[in-house]
């Protein structure tokens, strides 16, 4: 792995997220978030392609920030920019439908977009667990967990840790919020 390339990545995604937020009431740095994700990855379940750990700390500066999948070529390379690439909701399209084609996408895209997809899902499902979003109702947050669900189960197969952690996470979720309603 290229250390000095995530640390790049890491100072990169740094700046670009400098001044956003979490959702939840902590409203805690959303850098946060996606060095989260690659620690899921490399810690939890020893992927070591840095490729994808680079992919995954840039995974939202296209879609959350004025980056440009140009800019992360230039900087990152081809191989890092599809992966952030095929994890980039176009932000043009309604909620519902940028979630229908999360679902219907995730059995297409790469092994590498696969791992990335239920690391991604298995720190969003952590954070609604400790950190809920503020002002997220208890159905909301159901239903979250649901289509978090139906695109991790469109990404099995590629990495059995990664699912068993998003399954841990998602039943203690589940059992969270149905004890305490």
């Amino acid at each position: 792995m290229d250390a000095a390339l995530l640390l790049r990545a890491l100072s990169f995604a740094s700046v670009k997220h400098r001044n956003q937020r979490r959702k939840d009431a902590e409203s805690s740095p959303y850098i946060n978030h996606p060095i989260a994700v690659a620690s899921v990855l490399s810690a939890e379940c020893a992927v070591a392609d840095g490729q994808l750990l680079v992919a995954a700390i840039l995974h939202d500066t296209v879609e959350d920030t004025e980056t440009t999948f140009d800019e992360l070529t230039e900087h990152f390379g081809a191989a890092v920019t599809e992966l952030v690439r095929e994890l980039t909701d176009d932000k043009s399209l309604p909620k519902e439908e940028r979630k229908r084609l999360q679902i219907e996408h995730a059995h297409s895209a790469s092994p590498g977009a696969k791992q990335l997809k239920i690391a991604d899902k298995i720190c969003n499902i952590r954070d609604i667990l400790a950190n809920p979003p503020a002002g997220w109702s208890l159905q909301r947050r159901r239903e979250y967990l649901e289509w978090a669900s139906r695109v991790v189960d469109a990404c099995r197969g590629v990495n059995p840790c990664l699912e068993r952690a998003f399954d841990a996470a998602l039943s203690q979720a589940r059992q969270s919020i149905t004890s305490n309603p």
